[in-house]
């Protein structure tokens, strides 16, 4: 009898999650596929110590499952830590979509998903990513009550990406004040990466104080409205990283920096909306210290978003939203001072300070 020997490769494919790089013993994670619907989903919940796993959904073209895997995997994880440093009593979640958000999605396709969402009684809670909108969320409310950044007018919190991009914009002055000594950011050369939702917000924030707003974006339609708008330079090509700025603020998809671009970015500060900015956190944000870049941990700067879906859960108003969105200021100063007197990365600090947190209250949760 011819028996079959699989190559280590192969092997690799038998462990789909807990084998993943990305796997960091993650709680639970739920494939979802309804064949009327075409809706093929992931539903990644990281942690939930500190109460219900929140996160948004991410409807995206991926290349493969496994990248939409190690996606949601990664934003997850970072969605534990966003919550546990922002002192919100919340877990990690997330939820990837496969398929093209312009073409593929569909009302029943969202319900559908809102039902998944619903079979978690709760474990779960979604709300808006990349690829979503508001209204697509509104569609979820109609299947399942586990759902955050609904329309006003429905009595949710409305579009969060303004209070991300917000928050974005007090971590990179906190970012400057720590680097410059100053928090002003007029006349510092700042290049945002993605101008959608949140890339338009912050490019609004910086032109206001009179930063030198430099653009780039895959999408042309979208660079032309923007640069018209504000008055936003226009960047192409591929040397974004060769450029010398005051501060790179990756607003599109993560692990921007990366092996390839890491020694050749040539920015002072690294401070924008992308999760998941390092491809390798500990290897990345090793070299971004080493070379003297000063990074602003993306889920510390980023966690306006989530700020604001929170205010539908605790049922506090818009001005606390604010008031706790300004807070990261304050938040970003602590971390970078922290990582400073320790002589670590800052992205260490911060995961050190959101992991204390999460142990304070898994002691608290055994006394009980």
């Amino acid at each position: 009898m011819a028996v079959d020997v699989l190559s280590s490769h192969e092997l690799t494919q038998i462990a789909p999650v807990f084998g993943q790089t990305s796997f960091d013993n993650h709680e639970q994670v739920v494939f979802c596929n309804d064949k009327d619907t075409g809706l093929k989903a992931i539903i990644g919940i990281h942690n939930t110590v500190l109460g219900p796993a929140l996160g948004g959904t991410r409807m995206w073209n991926y290349a493969s499952e496994w990248e939409a895997l190690n996606d949601v995997l990664r934003l997850s994880r970072g969605m534990t830590f966003k919550a546990a440093i922002t002192g919100l009593n919340l877990g990690g979640g997330k939820a990837v979509i496969i398929g093209d958000a312009k073409t593929q999605k569909t009302p029943e396709l969202m319900k559908k998903f809102g039902e998944f969402v619903h079979s978690l009684s709760g474990k779960y809670i979604t709300a808006e990513d990349v690829g979503m909108e508001t209204s697509d969320m509104d569609l979820v409310r109609e299947v399942t009550p586990y759902v955050t950044g609904i329309s006003e007018s429905k009595g949710g919190a409305g579009n969060p990406s303004p209070v991300t991009a917000y928050g974005v914009f007090m971590g990179m002055k906190a970012a400057a004040k720590f680097k410059y000594g100053s928090e002003m950011l007029e006349d510092k050369i700042v290049l945002v990466e993605g101008v959608g939702h949140v890339g338009e917000a912050l490019v609004e924030h910086l032109t206001n104080e009179g930063a030198k707003v430099i653009i780039t974006d895959i999408n042309e339609e979208r660079l032309q409205a923007v640069s018209e708008k504000y008055g936003a330079h226009i960047h192409r090509g591929n040397d974004v990283f060769e450029q010398e700025l005051d501060i790179y603020a990756p607003c599109a998809l993560g692990a921007t920096i990366n092996n390839d671009t890491v020694f050749k970015i040539n920015a002072a500060i690294i401070a924008g909306a992308a999760n998941n900015q390092l491809a390798n956190e500990h290897i990345h944000g090793k070299i971004l210290h080493e070379r003297g870049v000063l990074y602003a941990p993306d889920f510390l700067i980023n966690a306006g978003g989530i700020i604001n879906v929170y205010a539908e859960l605790e049922h506090y108003n818009r001005q606390e939203i604010m008031r706790k969105t300004e807070n990261i200021f304050n938040t970003t100063l602590e971390i970078l001072e922290r990582a400073k007197k320790s002589d670590i990365t800052t992205h260490q600090a911060a995961l050190n300070v959101a992991l204390e947190r999460i142990e304070e209250r898994k002691i608290e949760n055994l006394k009980k």
